[in-house]
């Protein structure tokens, strides 16, 4: 696999990208033929490249390369699980992992695209698993789970260092069981997501019982709930 994707070196070193010490999506400068991305994030893009069909390549900004070293040996302590994409190795600044189709939870939501319990148990049991290797499963959510031939996979894996449970994906699953068999097959417009993921990021400033907002969030859009 290494001869594979050090074809695409090459044209991975005319893109750059930049980011932000304000914790925003970066900038990607340089695009080439032959290489799409497709994922942006806070600290670094993804790619394909048609040099290395089967992988993907997170490209990482300057400031962020030390993630890059603590990411690619967190993939390295997962080898094997088969709820993540497979390492396959690291450049300068990029890891190489396997390219993994699918579509995410989020835009599930947004295209009304049927979301299974079992890709749910899936993630559950990632989770698990992650513990067992003596990583901390965080900041899973709905833009980093793939829903792939109707189960489920992890995308990022950055934060599985890190101490304390951010109870994101325990507060998703609350919420599946309980609220999604009202939305479920209905498309729900960005704006009223985004009102939500805004709404629980200040949950805690508001001091406010997530039965509450749950509660509140169902009056503010009704006709999805039907």
């Amino acid at each position: 696999m290494s001869s594979q994707w050090t074809r695409a070196e090459e044209a991975l070193s005319l893109i750059q990208v930049t980011g932000s010490e304000k914790n925003e999506p970066v900038l990607i400068n340089g695009m080439t033929d032959g290489v799409r991305c497709i994922g942006v994030g806070t600290d670094a893009a993804v790619f394909t490249s048609d040099r290395a069909p089967g992988c993907a390549f997170k490209l990482y900004s300057d400031i962020a390369l030390e993630k890059k070293e603590i990411e690619g040996g967190v993939y390295e302590r997962l080898a094997g699980i088969p709820f993540f994409p497979r390492y396959y190795g690291a450049g300068r600044n990029y890891l190489v992992l396997s390219h993994e189709p699918g579509i995410t939870l989020y835009d599930c939501l947004l295209q009304g695209i049927p979301i299974p319990e079992q890709a749910i148990l899936d993630v559950e049991e990632a989770r698990k698993l992650v513990r067992a290797r003596g990583l901390n499963p965080r900041d899973i959510h709905l833009k980093n789970v793939i829903l792939q031939n109707g189960r489920g996979k992890v995308l990022d894996v950055s934060e599985y260092v890190l101490e304390g449970n951010d109870n994101r994906w325990e507060h998703l699953v609350w919420a599946y069981r309980l609220f999604y068999h009202m939305i479920e097959g209905r498309k729900i417009p960005a704006w009223a997501l985004e009102a939500v993921k805004n709404g629980y990021i200040k949950l805690d400033e508001a001091d406010e019982h997530l039965d509450a907002y749950a509660q509140r969030i169902i009056r503010l859009f009704p006709r999805f709930m039907k």
